[in-house]
């Protein structure tokens, strides 16, 4: 028997998910739960063979529970299902060491497709995520912006906040008017920008703030 952890922060979708998973009788769900991080601490005392993960919950997002059960429980496949497929959640999905990645509006048969590989070890993207993953990896779209946000993260929060106010075209004094500091504040973080992240100039520092998502 597949032991499965539900984690929807909506009743109705948790409802209908373990609906479709009745449908196989070799998955049980064990528990349900309204938030990420509850879903972790579930998985830790049910210790089932698969979490399923919806992305945006309250108090831990799936993203992040799926990153802390790597570390807690690394022995669980997580699987993310959620209405969202851009491209930042499926490399932070699978980053984080998620086994699958499922979509809401997908033919029901792939969540018991998927839940069924995760417990198996394999790995199960929906057929629409893994062709866009196929297309980005051609294009190197996803190589840049992992690229990107890797580089980024050496940053301070404040530095990470200016560099994705200059990726949108704003000026050191318009972003310290934004920010609620001197001009003379924002020179300095852009100085220390610039020697962490290697690059030349404002360009080059704002063509990595679009690469790594930081333009919103």
């Amino acid at each position: 028997m597949i032991r499965v952890v539900l984690a929807d922060d909506e009743p109705m979708v948790r409802a209908g998910v373990k609906t479709i998973l009745a449908t196989d009788p070799g998955i049980e769900v064990v528990a349900e739960a309204g938030d990420g991080r509850e879903a972790v601490e579930l998985a830790l005392s049910h210790r089932p063979d698969v979490v399923l993960l919806d992305i945006r919950m309250p108090r831990l997002d799936g993203l992040a529970a799926a990153e802390e059960l790597g570390r807690v429980a690394p022995e669980v496949a997580v699987v993310i299902l959620t209405t969202f497929d851009e491209d930042e959640y499926v490399a932070k999905a699978l980053g984080s060491g998620a086994s699958g990645f499922l979509l809401k509006a997908a033919d029901p048969r792939e969540l018991i497709i998927g839940v069924r590989a995760a417990s198996d070890g394999a790995a199960y993207l929906s057929p629409r995520v893994a062709q866009r993953l196929v297309e980005d990896l051609r294009g190197g779209r996803l190589q840049r912006h992992e690229g990107a946000r890797r580089r980024v993260e050496g940053l301070s929060a404040r530095e990470r906040e200016v560099l994705g106010l200059v990726g949108r075209g704003l000026s050191n004094q318009e972003i310290g008017a934004r920010l609620f500091v001197a001009e003379g504040t924002v020179k300095a973080h852009m100085t220390a920008i610039l020697n962490r992240l290697g690059v030349a100039n404002r360009v080059q520092a704002a063509i990595l703030a679009h690469d790594a998502g930081l333009t919103g």
